[in-house]
C-alpha cells in the first residue's frame, strides 16, 4: 500500500507496446492508479514513428511476440536511431527462456518481466523501483 503521507512525486510517463488491447488496457488501468501518465502503442511500427516524431518516455515496456517487427528488432532499430532517450525500456513478455531474456536485456532492456510471473500490480512495482533507483 502507498504511504498516503508521502508527497506525491511527479508523474512519469509510461509507454505501452503490445498488440493484445485487453493487456494494454489492464495495464493501462494499473498504470494509471499508479499516477503515471501512458501512452499506448498496438505494434512496433507505430512506437518507433512516435519515438522518431520525439515522443520520449520515462519508460518504455515492450512485448516481444508482435506482428511486423518484433519487440527484439524494435529495440534494435531504437538503438540504431539513437531514439533511445527514455530513462528505462522493460521487456513484458510471455517468452520466459534463458536464451530470451539474454536477447532482450543485450537489445537495451534494463529489465525483463515474464507476463505469466507477475500480476499487473507487480509489474507497476518492478517499474516504479527501477525508475526511482534509475541512479543505482
Amino acid at each position: 500500500m502507498p504511504d498516503v503521507t508521502a508527497p506525491l512525486r511527479s508523474r512519469y510517463q509510461v509507454f505501452l507496446i503490445d498488440d493484445d488491447s485487453l493487456l494494454l488496457d489492464m495495464y493501462s488501468l494499473k498504470f494509471i492508479e499508479r499516477k503515471f501518465d501512458v501512452q499506448v502503442a498496438t505494434n512496433c511500427l507505430e512506437a518507433l514513428d512516435r519515438l522518431e516524431k520525439g515522443f520520449v518516455p520515462d519508460v518504455m515496456l515492450v512485448d516481444i511476440v508482435m506482428p511486423g517487427m518484433d519487440g527484439i528488432e524494435f529495440l534494435q532499430s531504437v538503438r540504431e536511431k539513437q531514439l533511445n532517450k527514455m530513462k528505462k525500456i522493460v521487456i513484458l513478455s510471455n517468452l520466459g527462456q534463458k536464451e530470451d531474456i539474454e536477447r532482450g536485456m543485450a537489445a537495451g532492456a534494463n529489465d525483463y518481466i515474464v507476463k505469466a510471473n507477475c500480476t499487473p500490480s507487480e509489474v507497476v512495482d518492478r517499474v516504479t523501483h527501477l525508475l526511482e533507483h534509475q541512479e543505482s
